[in-house]
């Protein structure tokens, strides 16, 4: 632990986001300049005199302490005053956003996760990204079926009752759409790590296992190499998996962070394909045939394919490679001391766990490792934390993960070299976050 712990503990400014309305944004304004006018009368811009602040404030008092509030003193409200729970109303800016202009309609577009505003590795199932090609939908889960069929000796027709009934798993994925991070390809485009990284999100599942569905229903052994799973919905979404990832760890999912999942995330049941592209982790979920060769439907064939710079296109490339970002301090924050900082991110592979992150402060010419905080699991978010004394003078953060096999995460000039930057997916780059000698944090292109 930092040394300069004892000091002073900097101030990070949170982002005003994108979504919200002009006149909160104006309000937003107006109190980070009331903050910093504060600040500075203070002296707070600067160590020795924020420490000199602290110490006055412990000396002389602070009514936050001495005078009780009512809240101290009076009746609080009642139990189950709401049935079911939900944030506190200092938290409500906390929200999943969806970026503007990203799409010409609202039911085939995207939210994103807040990831600056998030704790440890579990996204809050009200928080959890959304991508959507033709809106979703509530479905009675009495009405919901599941098909079993293709070269299996038993095709079958599931309720969500007998799928429920049988031994079920549970366990904690990452699920990060193949599009994430996608508007950076060619230059910085988005401002806040919401928009650059929040189609991710990180939870625990449950379910029965794809495998005992296909050996209930005798799989072709000799035959079968593929499956494909089909949604519901009006998009009528099908993705081909192989045979192997099938039988291994792919989930046929109704539960999600210990409760039902909700209607934006698929409700009734989902597939859950750990460590591949979000497409595959098909919503609705409705039917699943087994057959012997890949299924090249509009959504494999057309949709979700690498463009390669000497312009072949690459398809069935689920899976998501090793990548890490900041996410404190990060774009649109702003740091109102100099002094110590906990610089924390997340860190992720759909090849397996986290071996190791390591932190740059000064765009990549060195590096320290982090602190990786517990668990540490196969194809999940991985937490990080570092310490770091901010100077006041200009830094660029970065981080840069190591997975389990060995795979480093490659700088943009790398990953250009090899994709080029007519790409849409699999965009798994260092992110770099400039703090300026005033304290903001902006999104910047360093290699």
């Amino acid at each position: 632990m930092s040394d300069q712990l004892g000091d002073v503990i900097g101030r990070v400014l949170p982002a005003p986001e994108n979504g919200l309305s002009t006149e909160k944004l104006e309000d937003a304004r107006k109190a980070r300049r009331r903050f910093m006018g504060k600040a500075l009368a203070m002296g707070a811009g600067v160590a020795a005199s924020a420490g000199a602040a602290t110490r006055a404030l412990a000396a002389e008092g602070e009514d936050a302490i001495l005078k009780l509030p009512a809240h101290t003193t009076g009746l609080g409200q009642a139990v189950a005053t709401d049935g079911y729970g939900k944030p506190s109303q200092w938290e409500a800016n906390l929200q999943r956003r969806q970026s503007p202009g990203l799409t010409r309609v609202n039911q085939a577009s995207v939210s994103f996760t807040p990831l600056q505003g998030l704790f440890g590795i579990i996204t809050p199932s009200g928080l959890h990204f959304e991508r959507h090609h033709q809106g979703w939908w509530d479905i009675d889960p009495s009405q919901h079926r599941l098909m079993v069929n293709g070269l299996v000796k038993r095709e079958r027709v599931f309720t969500m009752d007998d799928l429920m009934r049988l031994p079920s798993v549970s366990r904690i994925h990452f699920i990060e759409c193949g599009a994430n991070s996608a508007t950076e390809w060619g230059n910085v485009a988005v401002p806040t790590v919401q928009y650059t990284h929040g189609m991710i999100s990180c939870s625990e599942f449950t379910g029965v296992l794809l495998s005992t569905l296909l050996e209930m229903c005798g799989i072709d052994k000799k035959k079968a190499r593929y499956v494909l799973a089909e949604g519901a919905d009006g998009s009528s979404m099908t993705r081909t998996i192989d045979m192997e990832r099938a039988m291994d760890d792919c989930i046929v999912a109704w539960g999600m962070n210990g409760e039902m999942l909700r209607p934006e995330n698929g409700y009734p049941l989902r597939l859950v394909v750990p460590g591949i592209q979000g497409v595959s982790w098909v919503k609705y979920l409705r039917r699943i045939e087994v057959g012997d060769e890949k299924y090249a439907t509009k959504d494999e064939a057309v949709h979700y394919i690498d463009h390669m710079p000497d312009g072949t296109h690459r398809q069935y490339t689920g899976i998501q490679e090793c990548k890490s970002v900041i996410t404190t301090p990060s774009g649109g924050q702003m740091l109102l001391d100099k002094g110590y900082y906990n610089v924390t991110g997340l860190a992720w592979s759909g090849r397996g766990a986290i071996k190791r992150v390591d932190v740059s402060v000064d765009g990549g010419r060195n590096w320290r490792t982090a602190r990786l905080e517990g668990p540490i699991l196969p194809k999940a978010l991985t937490r990080f934390n570092i310490d770091w004394v901010w100077d006041g003078k200009p830094a660029v953060l970065q981080s840069r993960a190591i997975d389990s096999t060995g795979y480093v995460q490659p700088k943009i000039n790398q990953l250009r070299a090899v994709r080029g930057t007519r790409s849409v997916y699999h965009q798994n780059a260092i992110q770099s976050w400039l703090v300026s000698e005033n304290g903001e944090v902006s999104n910047v292109q360093v290699y």
